[in-house]
């Protein structure tokens, strides 16, 4: 059997599935094309996808792929329901960069309140000329609100942090987590609860119909005017426009952004702002975590084209 890879992963993973299969890997550094995909893809057997490919309809029926594993928790780039109504599995890295990605939400939300990278580049131009009693004053923490929207792995690693730095600790979700409450002393409130009360709010849930532009100008009005959001979870979860219009008008403080509405294109308005920490969606990047990912992506796809049920399957109806 043969896997394409559409780009290169930690060599762990690769290793792994070069033991099996035969392995081609698209070398390029930028995204690789619809058609070169289909093109590369068409005798194989195995995909092996980030979440910048879009692995749609025409891509699984051109291609005649048996197994997609994505290099991402989430999987919205991929049309699962023809996948499965194909008998394709699909699988992605749930769990495995929860602390990664965590760390980074709580990296942006120091960086933002902070005003560290405004800082840096005031110092690097040679501004500063020492001291000042109100020289870049930023957000504190301690005793602050965290709204956490959507408290899955990553919302509660969030949570566990905020802990620390002694913050009182909203969310909002589909339920109340008793137990989550009871170890962190989280407190479930209504949406719009969540938005006017909090200092810090952070984005943790899925990109779905449901939670298209679940934030813009309504709440962006309703929040408070030194509140800061906080996103790593998908850029279209955000009115992105409308974002930039409440940052430039200083309806919230400020923001840090780990995903982009049409990323790789970032709006050149949105990186003018000195009240936003932008970084290329690099909430798992660390050697450990996307070394686990190639590892995880790796022995489920082995296991799918050997006709076994994988671990972190998307679509297990399929095997019923």
């Amino acid at each position: 059997m043969k896997i394409f890879v559409t780009r290169k992963i930690p060599q762990k993973g690769l290793d792994i599935l070069s033991k099996e299969f035969e392995v081609e890997v698209f070398e390029g550094d930028e995204p690789i094309s619809k058609e070169e995909l289909i093109k590369r893809a068409k005798d194989c057997d195995g995909l092996l996808s980030l979440l910048s490919d879009p692995i749609d309809e025409e891509v699984i029926d051109q291609t005649g792929i048996k197994a997609i594993a994505n290099y991402a928790v989430g999987y919205d780039n991929i049309a699962v329901a023809t996948a499965t109504k194909r008998k394709i599995p699909v699988t992605n890295t749930p769990g495995v960069l929860t602390e990664a990605t965590a760390d980074l939400t709580f990296a942006l939300i120091l960086a933002v309140s902070r005003r560290i990278v405004e800082a840096d580049k005031y110092l690097r131009s040679g501004k500063w000329t020492g001291w000042g009693p109100i020289l870049l004053l930023g957000g504190d923490f301690a005793n602050k609100t965290i709204g956490i929207i959507g408290l899955g792995r990553i919302g509660t690693a969030v949570a566990r942090r905020a802990k620390g730095f002694g913050m009182n600790i909203l969310y909002y979700g589909r339920e109340p987590k008793t137990e989550i409450e009871n170890e962190l002393g989280a407190k479930w409130v209504p949406f719009d609860q969540l938005i006017e009360e909090s200092d810090y709010i952070t984005l943790h849930v899925p990109y779905t119909s449901e939670t298209h532009h679940l934030l813009g100008i309504t709440e962006f009005e309703k929040m408070k005017s030194s509140a800061y959001l906080i996103n790593t979870a998908r850029g279209k979860v955000v009115n992105e426009e409308e974002l930039i219009s409440a940052l430039a008008n200083n309806l919230i403080a400020g923001a840090g952004l780990d995903v982009f509405y049409n990323e790789p294109e970032i709006n050149p308005e949105l990186i003018k702002l000195d009240n936003v920490v932008a970084v290329p969606h690099i909430g798992s990047a660390s050697l450990e975590t996307r070394t686990n990912m190639s590892v995880m992506v790796a022995e489920d796809l082995i296991a799918a084209l050997k006709g076994e049920k994988p671990t972190n399957i998307v679509n297990p109806e399929i095997y019923q």
